[in-house]
Protein backbone atom coordinates (compact mmCIF):
# COMPACT_ATOMS: atom_id res chain seq x y z
CA UNK A 1 0.00 0.00 0.00
CA UNK A 2 1.57 3.38 -0.58
CA UNK A 3 1.56 6.18 1.16
CA UNK A 4 0.60 9.73 -0.18
CA UNK A 5 3.40 10.82 0.41
CA UNK A 6 4.93 8.52 -2.08
CA UNK A 7 1.96 9.04 -4.48
CA UNK A 8 2.56 13.15 -4.97
CA UNK A 9 6.18 12.90 -6.42
CA UNK A 10 5.01 10.14 -9.01
CA UNK A 11 2.15 12.89 -9.60
CA UNK A 12 4.52 15.82 -10.10
CA UNK A 13 6.52 13.75 -12.27
CA UNK A 14 3.39 13.04 -14.43
CA UNK A 15 2.16 16.23 -14.41
CA UNK A 16 6.16 17.71 -15.59
CA UNK A 17 5.53 15.17 -18.05
CA UNK A 18 2.72 16.62 -19.53
CA UNK A 19 4.35 19.63 -19.54
CA UNK A 20 6.69 18.87 -21.57
CA UNK A 21 4.83 17.12 -24.34
CA UNK A 22 2.34 20.05 -23.92
CA UNK A 23 5.28 22.78 -24.63
CA UNK A 24 6.89 20.48 -27.19
CA UNK A 25 4.19 21.14 -29.78
CA UNK A 26 3.17 24.89 -28.23
CA UNK A 27 5.59 27.02 -30.17
CA UNK A 28 3.67 25.01 -33.36
CA UNK A 29 1.55 28.08 -34.15
CA UNK A 30 4.90 29.46 -35.51
CA UNK A 31 6.54 26.75 -37.31
CA UNK A 32 3.47 25.31 -39.00
CA UNK A 33 2.05 28.43 -40.97
CA UNK A 34 5.27 29.30 -42.53
CA UNK A 35 6.49 25.18 -43.77
CA UNK A 36 2.42 24.46 -44.64
CA UNK A 37 2.64 27.64 -46.79
CA UNK A 38 6.28 27.17 -48.31
CA UNK A 39 5.57 23.57 -49.07
CA UNK A 40 2.28 24.10 -50.43
CA UNK A 41 3.84 26.52 -52.78
CA UNK A 42 6.57 23.84 -53.66
CA UNK A 43 9.15 25.91 -52.28
CA UNK A 44 10.07 23.60 -49.92
CA UNK A 45 10.45 20.10 -49.97
CA UNK A 46 8.96 18.42 -46.96
CA UNK A 47 11.53 16.01 -46.11
CA UNK A 48 14.77 17.99 -45.97
CA UNK A 49 12.36 20.96 -44.02
CA UNK A 50 11.24 18.51 -41.46
CA UNK A 51 14.58 16.99 -40.90
CA UNK A 52 16.51 20.53 -40.81
CA UNK A 53 13.85 20.85 -37.94
CA UNK A 54 15.14 17.52 -36.00
CA UNK A 55 18.26 17.96 -36.12
CA UNK A 56 18.02 21.90 -34.81
CA UNK A 57 15.98 20.46 -31.89
CA UNK A 58 18.19 17.09 -31.26
CA UNK A 59 21.32 19.61 -30.88
CA UNK A 60 19.61 22.17 -28.83
CA UNK A 61 18.63 18.87 -26.58
CA UNK A 62 22.22 17.45 -26.58
CA UNK A 63 24.28 20.90 -26.18
CA UNK A 64 21.43 23.17 -23.75
CA UNK A 65 19.37 20.81 -22.56
CA UNK A 66 16.19 22.63 -22.60
CA UNK A 67 13.01 23.62 -24.01
CA UNK A 68 14.88 26.19 -26.43
CA UNK A 69 12.81 26.77 -29.58
CA UNK A 70 13.88 26.52 -32.99
CA UNK A 71 11.83 28.39 -35.15
CA UNK A 72 11.79 29.56 -38.62
CA UNK A 73 13.26 32.28 -39.86
CA UNK A 74 10.08 34.94 -40.03
CA UNK A 75 11.37 37.99 -42.06
CA UNK A 76 13.13 35.36 -44.60
CA UNK A 77 9.72 33.17 -44.65
CA UNK A 78 7.49 36.65 -45.47
CA UNK A 79 9.38 37.04 -47.80
CA UNK A 80 9.28 33.77 -49.75
CA UNK A 81 5.98 33.68 -49.03
CA UNK A 82 4.72 37.27 -50.49
CA UNK A 83 8.03 37.82 -52.84
CA UNK A 84 7.83 34.66 -54.84
CA UNK A 85 11.37 33.29 -54.20
CA UNK A 86 11.84 29.99 -55.65
CA UNK A 87 13.35 27.22 -54.56
CA UNK A 88 16.55 27.93 -55.87
CA UNK A 89 16.46 31.47 -54.13
CA UNK A 90 15.19 29.90 -51.27
CA UNK A 91 18.21 27.50 -50.99
CA UNK A 92 20.79 30.28 -51.84
CA UNK A 93 19.36 33.12 -49.34
CA UNK A 94 19.59 30.49 -46.68
CA UNK A 95 22.78 29.19 -47.23
CA UNK A 96 24.40 33.49 -47.83
CA UNK A 97 22.65 33.94 -44.62
CA UNK A 98 24.39 30.99 -42.71
CA UNK A 99 27.32 32.21 -44.10
CA UNK A 100 27.10 35.62 -42.86
CA UNK A 101 25.77 34.73 -39.13
CA UNK A 102 28.97 31.65 -39.31
CA UNK A 103 31.31 35.05 -40.13
CA UNK A 104 30.09 37.38 -37.68
CA UNK A 105 30.37 35.12 -35.13
CA UNK A 106 34.05 34.01 -35.96
CA UNK A 107 35.20 37.82 -35.21
CA UNK A 108 33.98 41.03 -32.78
CA UNK A 109 31.82 42.19 -35.63
CA UNK A 110 28.49 40.38 -34.21
CA UNK A 111 27.83 42.78 -31.35
CA UNK A 112 29.00 45.79 -33.64
CA UNK A 113 26.62 44.98 -36.42
CA UNK A 114 24.08 44.21 -33.85
CA UNK A 115 24.62 47.81 -32.10
CA UNK A 116 25.07 49.19 -35.33
CA UNK A 117 21.34 48.39 -36.76
CA UNK A 118 18.44 50.95 -35.50
CA UNK A 119 15.41 49.46 -33.67
CA UNK A 120 13.35 51.26 -35.38
CA UNK A 121 14.07 50.36 -38.72
CA UNK A 122 14.20 46.75 -37.58
CA UNK A 123 10.87 46.96 -36.02
CA UNK A 124 9.26 48.70 -39.10
CA UNK A 125 10.89 45.99 -41.34
CA UNK A 126 9.20 43.64 -39.29
CA UNK A 127 5.75 45.54 -39.32
CA UNK A 128 5.97 45.89 -43.02
CA UNK A 129 6.86 42.22 -43.31
CA UNK A 130 3.87 41.52 -41.09
CA UNK A 131 1.66 43.77 -43.02
CA UNK A 132 2.53 41.48 -46.43
CA UNK A 133 1.63 38.24 -44.87
CA UNK A 134 -1.24 39.91 -43.68
CA UNK A 135 -2.35 40.94 -47.21
CA UNK A 136 -1.78 37.15 -48.54
CA UNK A 137 -3.30 35.63 -45.94
CA UNK A 138 -6.84 37.81 -46.62
CA UNK A 139 -6.38 36.87 -50.47
CA UNK A 140 -6.73 33.03 -49.43
CA UNK A 141 -8.99 33.37 -46.64
CA UNK A 142 -11.31 35.32 -49.28
CA UNK A 143 -11.70 31.61 -51.16
CA UNK A 144 -13.84 30.51 -48.51
CA UNK A 145 -14.77 32.91 -45.80
CA UNK A 146 -17.05 30.09 -43.99
CA UNK A 147 -14.10 28.10 -42.97
CA UNK A 148 -11.37 30.93 -42.35
CA UNK A 149 -13.51 32.46 -39.90
CA UNK A 150 -14.47 30.01 -37.74
CA UNK A 151 -10.42 28.95 -38.01
CA UNK A 152 -9.56 33.05 -36.62
CA UNK A 153 -11.90 32.36 -33.67
CA UNK A 154 -10.61 29.26 -32.75
CA UNK A 155 -6.82 30.23 -33.39
CA UNK A 156 -7.63 33.17 -31.17
CA UNK A 157 -8.64 31.16 -28.31
CA UNK A 158 -4.46 31.61 -27.97
CA UNK A 159 -4.64 35.04 -26.68
CA UNK A 160 -7.12 33.37 -23.71
CA UNK A 161 -5.65 30.29 -23.19
CA UNK A 162 -1.98 30.36 -24.47
CA UNK A 163 -1.25 26.20 -23.42
CA UNK A 164 -3.90 25.25 -26.16
CA UNK A 165 -2.15 23.65 -29.22
CA UNK A 166 -4.41 25.91 -31.33
CA UNK A 167 -2.73 25.60 -34.92
CA UNK A 168 -2.55 21.45 -34.67
CA UNK A 169 -6.15 21.78 -33.49
CA UNK A 170 -7.59 24.10 -36.75
CA UNK A 171 -5.73 21.83 -39.20
CA UNK A 172 -7.00 18.44 -37.52
CA UNK A 173 -10.39 19.95 -37.54
CA UNK A 174 -10.24 21.48 -41.15
CA UNK A 175 -8.90 18.49 -42.86
CA UNK A 176 -11.39 16.24 -41.05
CA UNK A 177 -14.15 18.20 -41.67
CA UNK A 178 -13.62 20.04 -45.10
CA UNK A 179 -11.46 17.88 -47.09
CA UNK A 180 -13.37 18.69 -50.30
CA UNK A 181 -12.73 22.39 -50.09
CA UNK A 182 -8.89 21.96 -50.62
CA UNK A 183 -6.65 23.29 -53.62
CA UNK A 184 -3.10 23.81 -54.50
CA UNK A 185 -1.87 26.34 -52.48
CA UNK A 186 -0.26 28.29 -56.15
CA UNK A 187 -3.64 28.71 -57.35
CA UNK A 188 -4.17 31.22 -54.39
CA UNK A 189 -1.06 33.17 -54.91
CA UNK A 190 1.37 34.37 -57.56
CA UNK A 191 3.21 31.57 -59.79
CA UNK A 192 6.65 31.29 -58.17
CA UNK A 193 8.97 30.42 -61.15
CA UNK A 194 11.84 28.83 -61.90
CA UNK A 195 14.71 31.78 -62.31
CA UNK A 196 17.14 33.34 -60.12
CA UNK A 197 17.20 36.56 -59.20
CA UNK A 198 20.15 38.40 -57.20
CA UNK A 199 18.33 41.12 -55.94
CA UNK A 200 15.34 38.62 -55.16
CA UNK A 201 17.89 36.76 -52.63
CA UNK A 202 19.69 39.75 -51.43
CA UNK A 203 16.40 41.16 -50.13
CA UNK A 204 15.53 38.03 -48.00
CA UNK A 205 18.91 38.14 -46.44
CA UNK A 206 19.03 41.88 -45.98
CA UNK A 207 15.28 41.77 -44.64
CA UNK A 208 16.27 38.40 -41.92
CA UNK A 209 19.82 39.38 -40.93
CA UNK A 210 18.37 42.88 -38.52
CA UNK A 211 15.89 40.57 -37.20
CA UNK A 212 18.50 37.97 -36.21
CA UNK A 213 20.71 39.78 -35.16
CA UNK A 214 18.52 41.84 -32.57
CA UNK A 215 15.83 38.83 -32.02
CA UNK A 216 18.97 36.48 -31.11
CA UNK A 217 17.70 35.85 -27.69
CA UNK A 218 16.00 32.66 -25.85
CA UNK A 219 12.32 32.13 -27.53
CA UNK A 220 10.17 31.92 -24.55
CA UNK A 221 7.32 29.83 -26.17
CA UNK A 222 7.73 26.25 -25.13
CA UNK A 223 8.15 27.45 -21.88
CA UNK A 224 5.29 29.08 -21.94
CA UNK A 225 3.26 26.16 -23.13
CA UNK A 226 4.77 24.43 -20.24
CA UNK A 227 7.67 22.76 -21.25
CA UNK A 228 10.51 22.82 -18.34
CA UNK A 229 13.49 20.15 -19.11
CA UNK A 230 15.24 18.20 -21.97
CA UNK A 231 12.13 15.69 -23.29
CA UNK A 232 10.28 18.61 -24.83
CA UNK A 233 13.10 19.47 -27.08
CA UNK A 234 13.79 15.66 -27.35
CA UNK A 235 10.18 14.82 -28.03
CA UNK A 236 9.45 17.41 -30.83
CA UNK A 237 12.93 16.42 -32.80
CA UNK A 238 11.19 12.81 -32.83
CA UNK A 239 8.40 14.14 -34.56
CA UNK A 240 10.10 16.23 -37.22
CA UNK A 241 11.98 13.06 -37.72
CA UNK A 242 8.77 11.21 -38.04
CA UNK A 243 7.19 13.55 -40.67
CA UNK A 244 11.00 13.97 -42.48
CA UNK A 245 10.66 10.05 -42.87
CA UNK A 246 6.94 9.88 -44.51
CA UNK A 247 7.72 12.94 -46.59
CA UNK A 248 4.68 11.31 -49.26
CA UNK A 249 2.50 10.88 -46.38
CA UNK A 250 3.36 14.86 -45.19
CA UNK A 251 2.70 16.47 -48.81
CA UNK A 252 -0.82 14.18 -49.05
CA UNK A 253 -1.76 15.63 -45.74
CA UNK A 254 -0.96 19.21 -46.59
CA UNK A 255 -2.72 19.24 -49.61
CA UNK A 256 -5.77 18.43 -47.80
CA UNK A 257 -5.73 21.57 -45.93
CA UNK A 258 -8.38 23.78 -47.27
CA UNK A 259 -6.50 26.70 -48.51
CA UNK A 260 -8.67 29.20 -46.47
CA UNK A 261 -7.25 27.65 -43.39
CA UNK A 262 -3.92 27.96 -44.38
CA UNK A 263 -4.95 31.46 -44.73
CA UNK A 264 -6.04 31.67 -41.31
CA UNK A 265 -2.71 30.18 -39.82
CA UNK A 266 -0.54 33.36 -42.27
CA UNK A 267 -2.81 35.99 -40.79
CA UNK A 268 -1.78 35.00 -37.22
CA UNK A 269 1.56 34.79 -37.62
CA UNK A 270 1.85 37.71 -39.17
CA UNK A 271 -0.16 39.33 -36.45
CA UNK A 272 2.84 37.60 -34.53
CA UNK A 273 5.11 39.70 -36.78
CA UNK A 274 3.57 43.00 -36.80
CA UNK A 275 2.67 43.57 -32.99
CA UNK A 276 6.75 42.80 -31.56
CA UNK A 277 6.83 44.59 -27.80
CA UNK A 278 9.21 46.69 -29.51
CA UNK A 279 6.29 48.78 -31.53
CA UNK A 280 4.69 48.92 -28.33
CA UNK A 281 7.81 50.27 -26.50
CA UNK A 282 9.03 52.70 -29.41
CA UNK A 283 9.55 56.32 -28.53
CA UNK A 284 7.16 58.68 -29.82
CA UNK A 285 9.93 60.36 -32.11
CA UNK A 286 11.08 56.51 -33.74
CA UNK A 287 7.45 56.39 -34.95
CA UNK A 288 7.47 57.87 -37.84
CA UNK A 289 10.48 55.83 -38.70
CA UNK A 290 8.82 53.24 -38.34
CA UNK A 291 5.58 53.76 -40.27
CA UNK A 292 7.98 55.24 -43.42
CA UNK A 293 9.78 52.25 -43.11
CA UNK A 294 6.84 49.38 -42.44
CA UNK A 295 4.85 51.17 -45.36
CA UNK A 296 7.80 51.28 -47.91
CA UNK A 297 7.86 47.73 -47.19
CA UNK A 298 4.86 46.83 -47.51
CA UNK A 299 4.47 48.16 -51.13
CA UNK A 300 8.16 47.87 -52.43
CA UNK A 301 10.07 45.05 -50.96
CA UNK A 302 12.05 44.05 -48.00
CA UNK A 303 15.10 45.82 -49.74
CA UNK A 304 12.92 49.16 -50.18
CA UNK A 305 12.12 49.12 -46.46
CA UNK A 306 15.53 48.48 -45.40
CA UNK A 307 16.46 51.64 -47.46
CA UNK A 308 14.15 53.94 -46.60
CA UNK A 309 14.14 53.36 -43.03
CA UNK A 310 17.90 53.69 -42.70
CA UNK A 311 17.62 57.15 -44.63
CA UNK A 312 14.25 58.28 -42.23
CA UNK A 313 16.64 57.01 -39.26
CA UNK A 314 19.40 59.36 -39.95
CA UNK A 315 16.94 62.38 -40.80
CA UNK A 316 15.49 61.40 -37.19
CA UNK A 317 18.94 61.86 -35.83
CA UNK A 318 19.57 65.08 -37.53
CA UNK A 319 16.44 67.05 -36.40
CA UNK A 320 16.86 65.66 -32.73
CA UNK A 321 20.48 66.84 -32.42
CA UNK A 322 19.17 70.23 -34.00
CA UNK A 323 16.63 70.47 -31.34
CA UNK A 324 19.22 69.71 -28.76
CA UNK A 325 21.65 72.00 -29.39
CA UNK A 326 18.84 74.82 -30.43
CA UNK A 327 18.45 77.68 -32.43
CA UNK A 328 20.00 80.96 -31.69
CA UNK A 329 16.96 82.45 -31.05
CA UNK A 330 15.80 79.26 -28.88
CA UNK A 331 19.17 80.24 -26.75
CA UNK A 332 17.90 83.99 -26.21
Amino acid sequence: MTSPSDKSPRRHSLVALGGDISGAFGDLGTLLPYVIAGIGLGVLAPGPVFLGFAAGYLLVALLYRAPIAVQPMKALGAVILTGGLTAAETALAGALLGLVLLALAATPLLGRAARALPQSVVTGLQAGLGLMLASLALEMMATGWWLALPAMALLALSWVWPRGPWALVVILVAVVLAPGEAQPLASATAVIGEGLSLAAVAGGVLAQLPLTLLNAVVVAAHYRFGARSVIAPLAIAAACALAALQAEAVVAWLAAIPVPVVGALLAFAGVELMLSKRLFDARPDCRPVIAVTAVATLFGSALVGLAAGLASEQLRRHLVRRRARGTPHDRG
